[in-house]
Formats: C-alpha cells, sequence, structure tokens
C-alpha cells in the first residue's frame, strides 16, 4: 500500500494526518441517512495497517467503549496506520439489540454484496473500503445475551502471524475456535490477514476488567507489530492456551445456582452447578463432564433442559496451573481490584 496517500471514502490522508469519516451506507426506515464511522490515524513512518472494529453485534458494549477510549488516546511514535470503527452495526446499537432490523446477524453476511440484504450491504461497504487496505485486524466482541465470558482471544491459526498477535494480546486465555462462514473473521482470512477476536464480557453492560484488558490488548499487539514504541517494563504473563472447549449442558429445568466462578479450574467430575425444582424440593447436581478452565457461562437463572451453562476450555497444562496464570495476568492488568478475573456476580463462591 502507498504510505503517501490513504484514501477513505472521498477523503485523502498524508503521513501523520488524522481524521474522521463518514462512509454511506444506506437509509433508515424514517430515510435519516446510515454512515459507517472510520477514526483514521496516521504515522509520520510507514508501518502496517491495522484495522479496530466494534459493535458488530449491536448490544456488544465493552468493544464500543474499548474503540471509544483508543479513539481519545494520544497515538505519539505511531508507525503506519490506525483505522478504528467504534460502532459497525449502527442500526442494531440503535435498537439495542444484537441483530439488524431484519433479526438477520451481520457477522453471517460478510463478505456481504452491495446488491443485496441492508446488513449485506454494510458487510460489503466495510470489505471494499475499509479492509481491502489494512494489513491487521482485531475485532472486539462480547458474549450473547445471556451469557458471560472471560477475557479471551480466539484463534483459528490459519493465517501466519495470527497467532503471534493473540498472543501479544495477552488476555487470560487464548482459545483455538472454528471459524464461522460469514462472520468477519472468516473474510479477513481469506485474504492471508492476520487476525484477532476479542471477547469479554456480556452483552448490554460495560464491564471495568473487560474494557481494560481489551484496550491494553490493542495497545501490546500495536507494540508487537512495532506501530508504536516498545516499553521494557510491560510484564509477561503468558495466555493459558486452550486447545478445544466444550458447554456442559442442563440435563433438566429449574432453577440454576452456579457454583464456580469464571476462570477456575474444573476437575472431572467437580460439582460445578446445581438445578432445583420449582415446584418442590429435589435438586439436581451438575458435575463438570472434563478437566479445564471455565471461560464462560449462562448468566440465566431458569433453565430449560438442553440449555448451555458452562463453556469449559481444555488445555494442555494443569488446569489449576492456567488457573494460576489467568488470576497473575488479571493482577498485573487490574491491580486496584479484587479478584478482578474471577469476580463473577452471577456466582455462588
Amino acid at each position: 500500500m502507498d504510505h503517501e496517500v490513504l484514501t477513505i471514502g472521498k477523503r485523502k490522508f498524508y503521513p501523520g494526518e488524522c481524521g474522521v469519516v463518514d462512509l454511506p451506507v444506506g437509509r433508515l426506515v424514517c430515510h435519516a441517512e446510515l454512515d459507517l464511522r472510520v477514526h483514521v490515524f496516521r504515522g509520520k513512518k510507514p508501518g502496517p495497517c491495522l484495522l479496530v472494529t466494534a459493535g458488530v453485534h449491536g448490544d456488544e458494549l465493552n468493544g464500543v467503549e474499548i474503540a471509544r477510549k483508543l479513539v481519545g488516546h494520544k497515538w505519539r511514535g505511531l508507525k503506519g496506520d490506525l483505522l478504528i470503527i467504534p460502532v459497525v452495526n449502527v442500526s442494531a446499537f440503535l435498537l439495542r439489540s444484537r441483530y439488524l432490523p431484519d433479526r438477520r446477524d451481520l457477522n453471517r453476511l460478510f463478505p456481504g454484496n452491495a446488491d443485496g440484504s441492508f446488513g449485506s450491504r454494510i458487510a460489503r461497504t466495510l470489505m471494499d473500503q475499509i479492509v481491502s487496505q489494512c494489513t491487521h485486524a482485531i475485532d472486539l466482541h462480547t458474549a450473547a445475551t445471556g451469557r458471560i465470558n472471560l477475557p479471551q482471544t480466539r484463534l483459528a491459526d490459519r493465517v501466519e502471524g495470527s497467532r503471534e498477535m493473540a498472543k501479544a494480546f495477552g488476555a487470560p486465555v487464548i482459545l483455538k475456535a472454528k471459524v464461522r462462514n460469514g462472520s468477519l473473521r472468516a473474510a479477513c482470512e481469506k485474504r492471508k490477514m492476520p487476525y484477532v477476536l476479542f471477547e469479554a464480557g456480556e452483552a448490554l453492560r460495560l464491564e471495568l476488567p473487560a474494557v481494560t484488558f481489551g484496550f491494553r490488548g490493542v495497545i501490546r499487539v500495536m507494540r508487537h507489530l512495532q506501530m508504536l514504541p516498545e516499553r521494557k517494563k510491560d510484564a509477561e504473563f503468558p495466555s493459558a492456551f486452550c486447545d478445544s472447549s466444550h458447554w456442559l449442558r442442563a440435563e433438566v429445568g429449574g432453577i440454576f445456582r452456579a457454583l464456580i466462578p469464571l476462570g477456575r479450574a474444573v476437575e472431572l467430575g467437580q460439582l460445578i452447578g446445581v438445578i432445583g425444582d420449582p415446584m418442590g424440593r429435589e435438586e439436581r447436581e451438575l458435575r463438570s463432564e472434563r478437566s479445564g478452565i471455565v471461560i464462560g457461562r449462562t448468566t440465566a437463572s431458569l433453565v430449560d433442559e438442553g440449555d448451555a451453562l458452562f463453556h469449559v476450555g481444555q488445555t494442555r497444562a494443569d488446569p489449576e496451573r492456567a488457573e494460576e496464570r489467568i488470576t497473575r495476568s488479571a493482577e498485573e492488568v487490574l491491580p486496584d481490584l479484587e479478584r478482578p478475573v474471577f469476580r463473577d456476580a452471577h456466582a455462588d463462591q
């Protein structure tokens, strides 16, 4: 890419310049113009072009707040280009919804179609005018409604450079996870673009641990890419790596109580929850089907048979050592919070 000029929409940016571009993507039902707002920061010296996206799902506020903090940051010594889109799915954000007004998931419509549905046109605009100009990408997410995620990066490990970005990000957990068809991650990987997906917290809530991990993670990736000067004082706490994961599901319906919070190690057969009969005194114990780390779980107190309750990641290392690693990384990033990763208001501890 020519470092002398970067063209976003109808605007040209030269080295050392910064600014905002609103890319039109269509009109809402009230005929108001809907734009994709892009914040552009250009270093004076050449380097990678990093894209940071948030709000692909309209109810994922932690990512939007991370992006907002990045927009307000002073980028001294920046090399290369940083493009930030705080809210990709503006129409869903206005509805406080995960989905587009037609109930489609924008993250299943990439790379999009200029003549397709409203969401598909948004996806195509993002791919053609933004992604096509970038060399690396970070996408910020939270769990879906009714679930909460431990701060984690997700990695398919199919594009060279992605694993190194995930390690540099420094989230408590790296989860090797399949790429979903139609996702922004899949579209970037088809372009052989190194990519990190960050998941933390729950929908429609702002959470300090999630925001802090995400903000610092982006900065760490930029240092890894030599877009920012290195800092020797950064502590190194390698993420716990999970090769796979599974959801433990409810065998019966009822009133659910979690006994294990996020980030904790669990052993095969360990009691981790209880489901009570709302019409009587009977309780069904919920025991772990495998050893691993709790990386996500439901926030629901009423569950039906078959509902996903605990997301457990399997790690090659001893789960207790992985838990210790997670705790130490959290204490380094969030020293003023008591048990910053294990804070889980939904669990009986």
